[in-house]
């Protein structure tokens, strides 16, 4: 759940500002790479974590500049974080660990658990609800929504369109770049070249299912993150093991996401002006 939560919760917000970021399977990969290198150099995960952190917060500041200020589209810079990523990641952990597809993270550099539960999983529920907050029931939360529905009529009244989108897509970024940490560093306890697994499309799928709203897209990536584990048990059950191909029962999760954002989608509303560079005249 908590990968697919914090991704989704940044992208609902970047979203919601009017800026669409389809490189959240890059982020958290690179996010992933960078706290696994920067954890165990430090000998902290906490500098992991925030290395990861960090990473994210620069490729939303890239997407940002490129969306927002120089009015691209939206789309191309998120195909272009994600095929770095498919490519820079496979290569620094045969350069930076000199191994072959993967690399154990020790112990030192993991996350410590309290009572069983990962802080970061803590944190990610925190997240959610104090974003769910901000958004619905502040005054920073309606510019930004205003951003993103109408941001003329945003801009005429002194909300600085650019400046908050900015701040979204980066916010959006850092906590992609948290979920990849966390992946390496905590749940996973290992960095691969295939660390994401489709985790940041169905972040996207969330975002949808859960129709911009941080709430709802906790529920919705329990439920997700539950089918994920659900394949994982079902692979050991009698009469399913050795009999059912493991790469059939790993499209679980993924059919389950498509199947829920199908019965949404006549249901949902995406903010106006998503996608839309914003040009003041």
């Amino acid at each position: 759940m908590t990968p697919i939560l914090l991704t989704a919760v940044g992208e609902i917000v970047a979203e919601r500002a009017g800026i669409v970021n389809i490189g959240l399977e890059g982020i958290i990969m690179l996010g992933a790479l960078a706290g696994a290198m920067a954890g165990e150099a430090a000998g902290s995960p906490w500098v992991g974590l925030a290395a990861g952190i960090l990473v994210g917060a620069a490729l939303g500041l890239l997407h940002a500049v490129l969306t927002v200020y120089l009015k691209g589209d939206h789309i191309i810079p998120g195909v272009g974080v994600n095929t770095l990523a498919y490519g820079l990641v496979p290569y620094m952990i045969i350069v930076y660990w000199h191994s072959a597809g993967q690399h154990q993270v020790p112990e030192y550099a993991r996350v410590p658990h309290v009572a069983g539960i990962s802080p970061v999983t803590i944190a990610a529920i925190a997240i959610a609800i104090a974003t769910w907050y901000v958004l619905f029931r502040t005054s920073l939360g309606l510019k930004l929504r205003a951003v993103g529905e109408n941001p003329e009529a945003a801009d005429t009244v002194g909300v600085r369109v650019e400046r908050l989108q900015t701040a979204a897509v980066v916010y959006g970024g850092m906590l992609a770049g948290l979920a990849g940490a966390f992946m390496s560093i905590d749940w996973l306890s290992t960095v691969t070249k295939e660390i994401a697994a489709g985790r940041g499309f169905i972040s996207l799928a969330l975002v949808v299912f859960s129709n911009w709203n941080p709430l709802l897209a906790l529920g919705g990536a329990a439920l997700f993150g539950f089918f994920d584990t659900f394949r994982e048990w079902v692979k050991v059950l009698p009469g399913v093991k050795g009999v059912v191909p493991d790469t059939l029962l790993n499209t679980i999760p993924y059919i389950v996401t498509l199947a829920a954002v199908a019965g949404v989608l006549h249901r949902v509303r995406p903010p106006s002006h998503v996608g839309v560079p914003y040009r003041r005249e």
